[in-house]
């Protein structure tokens, strides 16, 4: 049966064992295999990390056993089926070679009858799978450490206090809640085991000195291997901290409402893109307040603050905020008046002034990496002192909010995490020696600058029926100012989410979008 021209489907390669995948998105038109260098990268195994890049794969360095979550674009050639299963039979090979414990590839078609070639490539394929097996286990340290030798020929080793601290029997853990029945007060932080053998080849068994049992299977233990880049995997796996950085040249990502309301694969990839670059553009909701609420419902549910679970941004009498006025509003983020600010805000357009009224957001995480290049002084003083924030007045309720942040918010790696800006909220209140003062200002200053330097920032205009969604923690947002009328000219409504119900949905919907398990 001939394949359709141009009609996509996914190929996607999972590694159980890590829970990563790889995809390729395939569009069937003539191209001759000869000059797909996919292919003959992964036909000649090479695991080269700068070939790997270069074709969009990361391999971590875990004894090759781990690609990353990759989209390619590629292309075959529409005649000559019957070849084409040999071909992908030997790309399979190739990926599992390269490191794919229990990797198989299938087809993600979609209403489309995808012929032969597609039904071909499941059948030969599909069953592929390389059991990730242990060769050997022992006891280390005096019994207090558990060595085990895994038949690719890496090595792991396991503290006797985690697992027993991890033991998942149903006397010490809670499957129907995924959570630890073992009490910490009955934990013995000096345990060594009495014994450990290999219970299947995929599966250890501990017994302790109490006589109390524990088994382990291969692939639970493998996903939570202690080594440096077993557990980069896990992070990037768990919370996919990989940021794409932009500037002026930003390529605004942009998607139809609807179609994520809807759509799974869509929501995923909304999600997946909004942690990654950090700002999405939904496009085609309607010009009606509660648009919102319904994204919302789709994540999970909207953050409530003093200003309620929704907001309009129009200009009003005796505004409580600036962002209720006509003026122009420097580079910012959100509400750093509160001790967890929202991470991520929904702006939506349901009137638009014909003048001026421009939005302009900034990545503050690239412009913070800027700086402390430029000067590595001015970020250590942002990075470091506590900057007094203000908020009293009346909306939602009355509300007298005080707290403190550092602009540059950063984690224990020296990472930033978190950009708290907001030199309308500034409180006047600065608690810090005065002689520390001036060398702050200036700091802020040259942050300041590079916000709004013309290399940094980029700038659009919201349509009616435009949702604009970003991540408040990174990126800062603006306007232009635009005239004042008697009647409402601008009308935006916003809302905010936790990352916490974001990134939940984001990982449901990977698991029922991937087969994730």
């Amino acid at each position: 049966m001939p394949i359709p021209k141009a009609m996509p489907f996914q190929i996607k390669v999972i590694n159980c064992s890590r829970r990563y995948k790889f995809h390729i998105d395939i569009l069937h038109q003539p191209r001759a295999w000869e000059n797909n260098s996919l292919f003959r990268l992964l036909n000649e195994c090479s695991v080269c990390t700068e070939s790997l890049k270069t074709c969009g794969i990361v391999n971590h360095g875990c004894t090759k056993t781990n690609i990353q979550l990759t989209e390619l674009h590629d292309r075959i050639p529409s005649d000559d089926f019957n070849i084409e299963p040999k071909r992908w039979r030997s790309v399979a090979h190739a990926l599992l070679r390269t490191g794919v414990p229990g990797g198989r590839v299938c087809c993600l078609g979609g209403s489309h009858s995808l012929g032969a070639f597609s039904l071909a490539v499941l059948h030969t394929t599909q069953q592929l799978s390389m059991g990730l097996g242990i060769l050997k286990v022992e006891a280390l340290d005096e019994g207090h450490l558990v060595c085990v030798k895994w038949e690719d020929g890496s090595e792991s080793s396991y503290p006797c206090v985690w697992l027993r601290d991890n033991c998942q029997c149903p006397q010490c853990f809670l499957p129907s809640a995924g959570a630890r029945r073992l009490l910490f007060e009955d934990l013995d932080v000096n345990i060594v085991l009495k014994k450990v053998a290999l219970a299947a080849p995929r599966k250890i068994s501990i017994t302790w000195p109490d006589e109390h049992t524990s088994e382990y299977e291969a692939e639970w233990l493998k996903k939570r291997c202690f080594s440096e880049e077993a557990r980069a995997v896990m992070r990037a796996d768990l919370f996919l901290p990989e940021h794409q950085y932009w500037g002026s040249d930003l390529q605004l990502p942009k998607m139809p409402f609807e179609e994520i309301m809807y759509n799974d694969e869509s929501a995923y990839k909304w999600l997946c893109t909004l942690k990654k670059v950090g700002i999405v553009l939904l496009t085609g909701a309607a010009t009606r307040q509660g648009e919102l609420n319904r994204l919302g419902h789709r994540i999970g549910f909207l953050r409530l603050t003093f200003y309620g679970p929704t907001w309009q941004v129009q200009d009003k009498a005796d505004a409580n905020n600036v962002a209720y006025t006509t003026g122009r509003l420097c580079f910012h983020t959100d509400y750093p008046v509160l001790q967890h600010p929202p991470g991520v805000q929904f702006l939506h357009c349901i009137k638009q002034t014909s003048a001026g009224g421009e939005s302009e957001v900034v990545d503050g995480f690239h412009v913070s990496n800027k700086l402390k290049k430029q000067n590595p002084e001015a970020y250590q003083i942002l990075s470091s002192t506590a900057v007094d924030y203000v908020d009293v007045g009346v909306d939602y309720c009355d509300f007298a909010v005080h707290c403190k942040q550092r602009i540059i918010d950063i984690d224990s790696r020296g990472q930033v995490i978190r950009i708290n800006y907001n030199n309308a909220t500034r409180d006047t209140v600065f608690d810090i020696p005065a002689e520390k003062v001036r060398s702050f200002y200036a700091a802020l200053k040259e942050f300041n600058d590079l916000l709004n330097s013309a290399e940094h920032k980029f700038t659009y205009k919201l349509k009616p029926g435009d949702i604009v969604t970003f991540d408040n923690w990174r990126v800062l947002h603006g306007r232009q100012s635009y005239p004042s009328c008697s009647e409402v000219t601008r009308h935006l409504e916003g809302a905010y989410a936790d990352w916490d119900v974001v990134m939940s949905r984001l990982r449901l919907l990977r698991k029922k979008v991937l087969n994730r398990d």
